[in-house]
């Protein structure tokens, strides 16, 4: 494919933001779409995949690239060149890997690079494209499992909708698309993998809130709460609130859902999308202190703890998490879990049931965490069930959940 070079200047200028300003991947990719309304379908995509995949594969194209650090904004030009470069045999994909003969490019040695590549290959981490530390976490955590698992969590993600059963069915969503650009998922029956990606937002069916896009695996955790209409349900770290908007579903929009969530922006655009989905059952609000959870003490029949976690399980749609994350995070946010299911859990009935859910591959922020809980209040709780998701077995992405009931 022939390289554009205001195309290849906005991808420069789109890592730039991320790797220099700190700024999140998707956020730079959806702003710097709709600033650029004129750009065609193609070009679109090629922004979209380029700026993704080189964030994706970033260690292992600086290797290829042979530099120590990219700060300077000709280390960025030659990181997006490189790429070019490997991304024929990387991707497996039919493309000459020869750059224009831009002044921008000139340094760049095609040879040098693909022997680089080849050796870079050699070594997991660099092959993986992953941090020294993160890399040692996981092998630490999933022994044989890890090179399997983040093999997998390299891979581009599926782009998952889940069927709103309050205002459509599983029939008139693959209409929509034509059953020849849809392939179902026979464990989850409201999940459509759509075979092409495609911006879904400005199509009439979403619009109307005929379906949202959330991911398989994210879809199995409400239905694994045990709800029943009539019930009331607390999501206590909602978000943006993907997850209630399955539970208002599963519920038929009888009984009473209450998100809650630190962000005040988040909360609002729940509610709009609840709107659009129809939920009719749904409240909101903040929590500004443990003092919120103590007003709703012993008031919940179904509790949902999706906690703040690492993203280590999402990695496939969110790449530039590798690169921010720091070690002392990961003491920090299991901290911050502790904190959240021991004390929110008291929001729970007696008889009442709780899961707990991260989108991390690691035990430390999962496992651990629900089998500390049973040690310690095992007198009023007890785990019923626990499964974790994996995008090397299944597809999935990364997701760990347990279902707790509270017996006392």
């Amino acid at each position: 494919m022939k390289l554009y070079r205001g195309l290849i200047e906005a991808t420069v200028q789109s890592l730039q933001h991320i790797f220099s300003d700190k700024q999140q991947a998707d956020r730079v990719v959806e702003r710097l779409l709709k600033s650029n309304p004129k750009w065609g379908a193609r070009d679109r995509a090629f922004l979209a995949e380029n700026i993704y995949e080189i964030v994706r594969w970033w260690r292992l194209i600086k290797y290829s690239a042979h530099l120590s650090k990219v700060t300077q904004p000709a280390d960025f030009w030659k990181m997006v060149g490189v790429w070019q470069i490997i991304k024929p045999q990387h991707l497996h994909i039919e493309t000459d890997n020869i750059l224009p003969e831009w002044i921008e490019f000139e340094e760049i040695n095609l040879e040098d690079v693909l022997t680089r590549y080849q050796e870079g290959l050699k070594t997991r981490k660099i092959a993986q494209s992953i941090p020294d530390w993160l890399d040692e976490v996981g092998e630490k955590e999933l022994g044989d499992k890890w090179e399997k698992e983040i093999t997998a969590l390299n891979n581009q993600a599926p782009f998952v909708l889940r069927v709103n059963t309050l205002k459509s069915d599983l029939k008139s969503v693959i209409s929509i698309f034509g059953e020849d650009k849809i392939e179902t998922v026979p464990e989850i029956p409201e999940a459509l993998i759509l075979k092409k990606r495609q911006n879904v937002a400005g199509l009439e069916g979403f619009k109307k809130g005929f379906f949202e896009v959330q991911d398989a695996g994210s879809q199995l955790i409400p239905p694994f709460m045990d709800l029943h209409p009539g019930q009331t349900v607390i999501d206590a770290c909602a978000g943006a609130g993907g997850k209630t908007l399955q539970i208002a579903a599963l519920l038929e929009n009888k009984g009473r859902v209450i998100s809650l969530d630190i962000e005040n922006y988040k909360l609002d655009e729940l509610q709009k999308r609840a709107i659009r989905n129809g939920v009719k059952i749904l409240s909101t609000g903040i929590i500004k202190s443990d003092k919120t959870i103590k007003e709703l003490v012993d008031t919940a029949d179904r509790l949902l703890l999706d906690v703040p976690c690492s993203g280590l399980g999402v990695l496939r749609r969110n790449p530039d998490t590798k690169w921010k994350l720091q070690p002392t995070f990961l003491a920090t946010i299991r901290n911050t879990q502790w904190h959240i299911l021991s004390t929110y859990s008291k929001m729970v009935k007696r008889g009442g049931k709780m899961v707990y859910a991260t989108c991390s591959l690691l035990p430390s922020e999962s496992e651990n965490q629900v089998t500390r809980f049973v040690m310690e209040f095992g007198d009023r709780w007890r785990l019923i069930d626990e499964r974790r998701t994996s995008t090397a077995e299944e597809g999935y992405d990364g997701f760990y959940m347990a279902l707790l009931e509270r017996i006392k």
